[in-house]
């Protein structure tokens, strides 16, 4: 009976009212046929239907594909905890960070298409970057005061897709560059992306471009310089590269108000701390964040992320080379520090290196990356496998969610 109901929901996204987003990929017969355990994807379920519960995820939309079908789509709780309507597969979700891969596909098209190099100093699209020093903190009369120094190099493409671009988010630290940050109102959705980086390039970096990886706000600067060399607003662009190609139909910036009824909402944990603050998905924000501001479904995000698996093309639609996703998924921070053991970072992506140092299972080489309100995805070649998970909850709860799925998920594997 399950099977049944399951096939009934996949063919509801494919052929309801919201038939834009169709799946990207068959059903198996039964996780079994692609060598997954039904047993123990059965036990994540009853996982997340006690996480539901205990209040502690309003709702979850949760996939995992193998060999090229959907194996097991989990669809619980509720869409909004505080209304009645259940959680349903096309439901619309903040992304966040999971925007980050989206913005360097397409960023790594225009490569492609020779309009710039990954060796190109940023500078030399965005002049403003260029002037930004390095600022090293130090006491001066008893008081904290940056020092101000020219960088040792430009800050590089390479740097701003693969986190070394001595850049930082303000809520990421305490340090007098972080506070800055709040200062002058970085990630502000009232700003537009040019005027983003005006006021970020009045601000120090907070280390020399190459010398270590910090997550950042450097892809809001890849949405910028795409606008910059593409002539379109992100938003704009990113439809006519990676989302209209793809058949994306439900995401984007905003939420249109036809759709505003399928946007899932975060609900506070009962006893827990307050709810962290969350965009409102129609609030016409200008700001287009290219490091965190898209929404999507889990049908959309599966035909990205089939694309990805699939070497870049997606039932004859191709968004980026080969060789271009394999330089993307290699790793590019080496020995840098700022990366946890066994986990590397690509271009736009998390890549793992080394099977045992990092205390989460998984294969070398897979790759893929999350969202600050819960979400997660990862692609792994060898094992030929995507998983995706969609959830919108709090900050204290998205880590430990998150690395439980990945952690029974792997244990899912059987062959």
């Amino acid at each position: 009976m399950k099977r049944i109901v399951l096939a009934v929901v996949v063919a509801a996204v494919a052929t309801g009212a919201h038939a834009e987003s169709p799946m990207a990929l068959p059903m198996a017969a039964t996780p079994e046929e692609v060598g997954l355990s039904s047993a123990q994807l059965k036990k994540l379920e009853a996982v997340t239907k006690q996480h539901i519960d205990d209040g502690l995820v309003p709702g979850a939309v949760m996939l995992v594909a193998r060999r090229g079908k959907v194996a097991w789509l989990s669809v619980q709780g509720k869409r909004d905890a505080s209304a009645p309507d259940p959680m349903k597969a096309d439901s619309i979700f903040r992304i966040y960070s999971m925007t980050k891969p989206i913005v360097s596909i397409a960023l790594m098209q225009m490569v492609e298409e020779g309009k710039l190099q990954v060796s190109d100093p940023v500078a030399k699209y965005l002049p403003e970057i260029g002037k930004m020093k390095v600022g090293t903190e130090v006491v001066v009369d008893g008081k904290p005061t940056l020092r101000l120094s020219d960088p040792t190099r430009a800050m590089t493409v390479q740097d701003l897709l693969r986190h070394t671009a001595g850049l930082t988010y303000g809520s990421r630290g305490a340090s007098l560059i972080n506070a800055s940050y709040a200062d002058a109102r970085i990630g502000d959705r009232s700003a537009t992306n040019e005027e983003m980086v005006s006021r970020l390039s009045g601000l120090a970096l907070k280390f020399n471009p190459g010398d270590r990886w910090e997550y950042s706000v450097a892809v809001d600067v890849q949405g910028r310089l795409i606008e910059v060399i593409d002539g379109k607003k992100l938003g704009e662009a990113l439809q006519a590269r990676v989302l209209q190609p793809l058949g994306m139909a439900d995401s984007g910036f905003q939420v249109p108000a036809d759709k505003l009824a399928r946007a899932a909402q975060p609900g506070a944990r009962p006893g827990g701390l307050p709810m962290t603050p969350r965009f409102a998905v129609n609030d016409g924000a200008k700001y287009e964040s290219g490091g965190g501001g898209m929404t999507s479904t889990m049908a959309d995000y599966l035909r990205f992320t089939s694309a990805l698996a699939n070497g870049g093309t997606l039932q004859g639609k191709r968004i980026i080379g080969k060789k271009t996703l394999e330089f993307m998924t290699a790793d590019h921070t080496l020995n840098r520090p700022g990366r946890p053991l066994g986990l590397g970072f690509g271009l736009g992506f998390e890549v793992r290196t080394r099977t045992g140092d990092s205390a989460l299972p998984g294969t070398v080489g897979e790759y893929g990356w999350a969202g600050n309100a819960g979400t997660l995805f990862w692609i792994d070649p060898k094992e030929q496998l995507i998983a995706i998970y969609m959830v919108q909850v709090s900050d204290p709860d998205r880590i430990a969610l998150r690395n439980q799925f990945r952690t029974m998920v792997q244990a899912a594997i059987i062959d």
